[in-house]
């Protein structure tokens, strides 16, 4: 037999890169970072090998040392000082994002993202202003619009510290249209919105919790999170977020969700973003370390696989790591 067909001849070394169907590139990545207000000293995150808790004199650093690697842009998260029942250090002047954006916008040139969400600053660590009794009936969640005051006046005032885009992930209900508004209406009418707009209630997420010291104190977040059994759901979540005026459309966690990434992707022309989360970085180091797998190479064909299904940007603890070897 002499077929014809040999796929085989295209993957000689010689021009196996020339066809090459995806590529990473650094400017792909986005670097998450955490800025600490209760610290003087960076305090390595034990469940994220390699990332740690900055203080806010120290951003600035922090942020040099991503842009080194060929990262353009970075997503700041906060640990406040304090926290209360609305997280009302979420939206303050001198809150420790924005005393940190303001810092590392004036003295670097990176593209600065700033997450929108309550869980960080409120004291029960739910990613809004929760009903009462919630504390003792699992049955009550967050209440839905109050909360949009809220992360609107968050909004603006990452905006007013300096950031290029605001990223709201509470997966509240009209949160895209009322930050857009608000946005609007305080003269940032320029101020790109990333929306989480397919956030799961993820399994995925542990380690980012130590990160940013954000887990809820009672109860979870299944009733404003998304099921991770619904698809067709996801479409008509990033529809409503489409029609506020969402101008990046996200898919949190991003490996076990490539499916969604795709139909997003084939459905709109919108920019995708994907979040490789805590948990898919913890798990390849735990691998990697039990000397199960190359922790090198698996972490490339993650992201590799995360750009095929169709995200324009990553977001992911990978980025520097990756953009050194690119």
């Amino acid at each position: 037999m002499q077929p014809t067909r040999r796929p085989r001849r295209l993957r000689t070394d010689g021009v196996r890169g020339l066809v090459s169907e995806t590529a990473l590139s650094p400017a792909d990545l986005i670097a998450p970072i955490f800025v600490d207000a209760t610290t003087d000293e960076r305090v390595p995150i034990e469940t994220m090998p390699g990332h740690e808790r900055v203080p806010v004199e120290a951003a600035v650093d922090r942020v040099e040392e991503v842009l080194a690697t060929g990262v353009e842009a970075v997503i700041v998260f906060g640990v406040p000082e304090e926290k209360d029942e609305r997280g009302s250090r979420a939206w303050a002047t001198d809150g420790v994002v924005q005393r940190a954006v303001r810092s590392i916008t004036d003295e670097t040139d990176a593209y600065v993202i700033t997450d929108v969400c309550l869980c960080e600053y409120t004291s029960h660590g739910h990613c809004g202003i929760v009903e009462a009794g919630a504390a003792d009936d699992p049955t009550l969640t967050v209440r839905n619009d109050p909360t949009l005051e809220l992360l609107s006046k968050t909004a603006v005032s990452h905006a007013r510290a300096g950031a290029d885009m605001v990223a709201p992930s509470s997966m509240t209900d009209g949160m895209v249209g009322a930050i857009r508004e608000a946005l609007d209406d305080d003269g940032f009418s320029d101020v790109p919105i990333m929306s989480y707009a397919a956030k799961y209630e993820s399994a995925f997420y542990g380690p980012f919790r130590d990160a940013a010291d954000g887990a809820p104190a009672f109860g979870d977040r299944r009733h404003y999170q998304m099921d991770p059994a619904n698809a067709r759901e996801a479409m008509r979540e990033v529809a409503l977020d489409v029609e506020q005026g969402a101008d990046v459309l996200m898919v949190k966690p991003a490996l076990p969700y490539l499916d969604v990434v795709r139909e997003i992707r084939d459905s709109y022309d919108h920019p995708v973003a994907a979040y490789n989360v805590s948990g898919e970085y913890a798990m390849l180091h735990a691998a990697s370390e039990k000397g199960w797998l190359d922790l090198d190479a698996v972490a490339h064909e993650s992201l590799l696989s995360i750009k095929r299904a169709g995200a324009d940007l990553i977001l992911t603890y990978f980025a520097e790591d990756i953009a050194q070897r690119l």
